[in-house]
């Protein structure tokens, strides 16, 4: 578990994929181009191959973690964290980000929701 106060810490910030391309070697993995309205985009590798329309990914906005300490995965420097999932349920909706490319994402209330048919 982790404190609310370390919870906070997380930054999140929407990026647009600008380039998604298969990582040699790997099933799964995806290097990333990101743009997060800095000065160049970041390069972020994630497991997500097998889980992505490459055709509708590229040029998507989606929210990444951003302050992590950058890691190499297959010899490639990883420098920010997807956040991805879905949903089992057709009940669930999903959470569009904003349209600007670099937008800190804060917690501003935290609120439960459960899915009626859980």
């Amino acid at each position: 578990m982790i404190t609310f106060d370390e919870f906070k810490k997380i930054e999140m910030k929407v990026g647009q994929i600008l380039k998604a391309v298969p990582v040699e070697g790997s099933e799964k993995l995806l290097e990333l181009e990101v743009d997060f309205g800095e000065d160049k985009p970041r390069t972020v590798v994630s497991g997500i191959a097998g889980h992505v329309d490459l055709d509708t990914f590229i040029g998507s906005k989606k929210v990444f973690v951003t302050n992590l300490d950058p890691r190499a995965i297959m010899g490639i420097e990883s420098q920010a964290m997807i956040l991805a999932g879905y949903a089992t349920c057709p009940h669930c909706g999903y959470t569009f980000p904003p349209d600007q490319s670099g937008c800190r994402l804060l917690l501003l209330q935290l609120r439960a929701s459960f899915c009626p048919e859980a």
